[in-house]
Formats: structure tokens, sequence, C-alpha cells
């Protein structure tokens, strides 16, 4: 029976934890994107993470083991995963797969056996709001269900309209059997960001003097540690600026998306400037 998740970590079928995840992370630093600058790598470096989110996982290893790539219809996992298209996330892809255990599976229907209802069945599904910041930083939640309170982890760069599956916190069937918790995350509006994908934008204020002889203008962003950034002479009201890394998080490659900082030039109250300024400045200042 054909099992090529362990080809993807280049493992055989019987290694251990241990060497399964050696195996994950030395796969992981030689394709991961920034080390890998070729065009293939994000795509298998994403086939990587996908494999041992299975075989780390006993519950789902076991189901694997017993089924191999019938899982995948029948396909390699390198082949199914690209005809999923580039932007179908395989983490929650295989989640959806192997989130029922024996009773629920890729094919639909009753899944492989097991009587009695499927654990699909007995999944809840809720809504949650969350604030912009924990979005982008990750936290916890705590969630009232079912004469249970307990907290949720919320991963940092989370977006809205995802949904989390919490394991085993569902409605409760026949002989104790216990569905998920589905928790669909709305995300609060920033009064400060913009997110697009993994990249924030943000107006950044810039006086007169800076902008006509540059200088150096500190943003409290809220979310990262402060940014000192150097504003060349003659800048533009609007002008837009970019800070690397300093964006969200993405969930399933570690890499950060970019800060884009646009200028939003303030001008002094002229009633306030010293008088011989004033003057000279309306002798001057060009009209044009």
């Amino acid at each position: 029976m054909a099992k090529s998740l362990y080809e993807t970590l280049g493992v055989n079928e019987h290694a251990s934890a241990d060497e399964i995840k050696k195996a994950y992370r030395k796969l992981a630093r030689k394709y991961h994107p920034d080390v890998n600058k070729d065009e293939s790598a994000v795509d298998k470096f994403k086939e990587i993470n996908a494999a041992y989110e299975v075989l780390s996982d006993k519950k789902k290893k076991d189901e694997y083991d017993m089924y191999g790539d019938q899982i995948f219809g029948g396909q390699n996992f390198h082949d199914f995963a690209q005809n999923q298209g580039s932007n179908v996330d395989l983490d929650d892809l295989l989640k959806s797969i192997f989130g029922g255990g024996g009773s629920s599976s890729a094919f639909g229907g009753g899944g492989f056996g097991g009587g009695g209802s499927s654990s699909a069945d007995l999944d809840q599904r809720i809504n949650i709001a969350i604030s912009f910041y924990i979005s982008v930083k990750g936290g916890k939640h705590n969630v009232s269900l079912n004469n249970e309170s307990f907290d949720i982890k919320i991963p940092a760069g989370i977006k809205n309209g995802e949904t989390l599956r919490v394991r085993g916190k569902g409605s409760v069937g026949r002989m104790g059997k216990r569905g998920d918790l589905l928790i669909k995350v709305e995300v609060s509006e920033s009064p400060v960001f913009e997110r697009k994908d993994n990249d924030l934008y943000m107006s950044m204020d810039v006086n007169l003097k800076t902008a006509l002889f540059g200088g150096k203008v500190t943003i409290e962003s809220l979310i990262n540690n402060d940014i000192t950034l150097k504003v060349p002479k003659n800048t533009k009201n609007g002008q837009k600026f970019r800070v690397r890394g300093a964006g969200v998080v993405d969930r399933k490659t570690s890499l950060k998306g970019n800060l884009y900082l646009t200028a939003n030039l303030t001008l002094p109250n002229i009633d306030e400037l010293d008088e011989d300024l004033k003057q000279m400045l309306e002798e001057k200042l060009p009209d044009a």
C-alpha cells in the first residue's frame, strides 16, 4: 500500500517519532523560503509542513498507516497537493480529511466504517469576535458552551472569516462520543491599520521641517515595537515607505509581511510662527 507522506519527509514507514521530527526539521530548513529562493521551494515547504502535521499526530498517523494514499484518492501526496492549487491551505485540508477520526474521511458519507453517528454529525459551529491586535499577535479567547468554560488559542496571523477546530468540544452523542467545535473568527476593524493578506498599511504624520530637509520619524505601531524611519528631504504628501518584515506573520511559512506607510504632511499653525519667519515665508515661498 502506497504511503507517500513518508516519502515527502524522506523516511520509511517504520521511522520513530524522533526520526520523523529530525527529518522534518532538516527539510524545513532546506526549503524555507528565507533560505531557498527557488520558486518551487514554497510549494515544497508547504508539503513538508502538511506531511509532518499528519505524521507527528498519533491519531492521524494511525489512520494514514491503515489506509495510505487511498485518503488522497489513490494519488501520491505530491500530486494531490499540486492538484489543490496554490491558494489552498494544505494543513487545513488535511485536518478536514483526518478530523473525524475513523468515522469520517475524505470520501464523505459514513467514512470507512464504524457504526452510529459520525463525529461530523456532532460538530458544533459558533462565531467569535476578536480584536485586530489579537488577530495579528495571537492570544487566548474564553468560550462558554455546553456548561463548560475554556480558553482557546488564537494563532498569530489569523484572518477574518477563518475557522478554528477545537477537538472534543462539540455535542455529545451516544456512548459519550463527542464532536468538535468549529469556531468562525470575526476580526474587528482597526482604526490605525488596513490589512491586505499579510501586509499592513497605515498613515504616518511627517512635519513640514522633516519633509523639507529630511530627518527621522518614530512610528508607534501599537503592534510591533516602535519603528524609527529615515525620511529623505523633499518628501511629498502621500509618499509611500516600506518596512520589511513588520507586517503579519504567515501561519504556515512563519514569514512576515511588510508594513507600508503613507506620509501625511502636517503643517504648522501660521499664527504661531515668529513674525520675521512669517514675513520671510510669505515673501520667499514660490507660488507654484
